[in-house]
């Protein structure tokens, strides 16, 4: 028996990128997956998932996370779909590179409305049926970036990601009484669409030149893959986490352990 398997899990963003990876190795693990995504390419995961995967179900909603009636009318309707929701997976994040002093309020919103709001309100969606399970989890997809390190231009994408720890230790303590795990992956630097996109507005003419200044900087010298994240989300969401709630797990291939770039033998 595979450790997701009769799970019904729930992942945001799940078109691409890290949801993406996540999606596919809880496929593996035997999981059904209910995808919430905006972007265009929705429709052709879904279809690459089911051809691939054929034993399990895979069902995907476009919507805004930001639209509160359009969620709930997802979940009804993949409630009525499937009867349980076991896994929630937070993983939309959008991230846009510009200084604070430059920042309109319109992108400060535009991070805070889908990375922390976005969050917030499919949660509070998937909740109340979550709570009808003998057990459930959620893992929540916060970052490096914010609440252990940062970079210029960094400063919407660093406080949402920041706050999501802040949301998943205090719904932890909430949810615990039933049975609900809540927490939290902070992954470093992923090879994902939003990386090499925040490569192409740090360098336009030579954006694979950023990717290759990160990894040089990553003890392992590499970016981590979308499928290596996904393993981890799968142990969250598995009863072989079945003691950890209310905790922050770092995926980022030793990038945050360096003191200095220059110091030391």
């Amino acid at each position: 028996m595979k450790k997701l398997d009769n799970k019904v899990a729930l992942i945001t963003g799940g078109a691409m990128g890290n949801g993406l990876g996540i999606a596919k190795v809880f496929l593996e693990y035997g999981a059904n997956i209910i995808i919430l995504d905006y972007a265009k390419e929705l429709q052709d995961t879904i279809e690459i998932l089911q051809n691939k995967y054929k034993n399990s179900s895979i069902c995907g909603y476009q919507v805004d996370i930001r639209d509160n009636a359009k969620i709930n009318e997802c979940i009804k309707d993949a409630i009525n779909k499937y009867g349980h929701i076991d896994i929630l997976v937070n993983n939309a994040g959008v991230c846009n590179l510009e200084t604070f002093e430059q920042m309109s309020d319109e992108i400060r919103d535009f991070h805070f409305d889908i990375n922390i709001k976005g969050t917030w309100n499919v949660t509070k969606a998937v909740l109340p049926f979550m709570k009808k399970n003998k057990e459930s989890s959620i893992v929540n997809l916060s970052s490096v970036t914010g609440p252990m390190v940062a970079d210029s231009g960094e400063v919407a994408y660093a406080t949402t990601k920041s706050a999501l720890i802040g949301f998943t230790k205090a719904l932890a303590i909430e949810l615990v009484n039933y049975n609900i795990r809540v927490n939290a992956i902070l992954p470093g630097y992923i090879l994902t669409p939003m990386v090499e996109n925040m490569s192409k507005l740090t360098n336009p003419d030579n954006p694979n030149n950023v990717i290759k200044g990160i990894a040089d900087a990553i003890p392992m010298k590499r970016l981590g893959t979308i499928e290596e994240l996904g393993e981890l989300a799968a142990f969250l969401a598995s009863s072989e986490s079945s003691y950890i709630t209310g905790q922050e797990f770092v995926i980022d291939g030793g990038s945050t352990l360096p003191e200095t770039t220059s110091m030391g033998v």
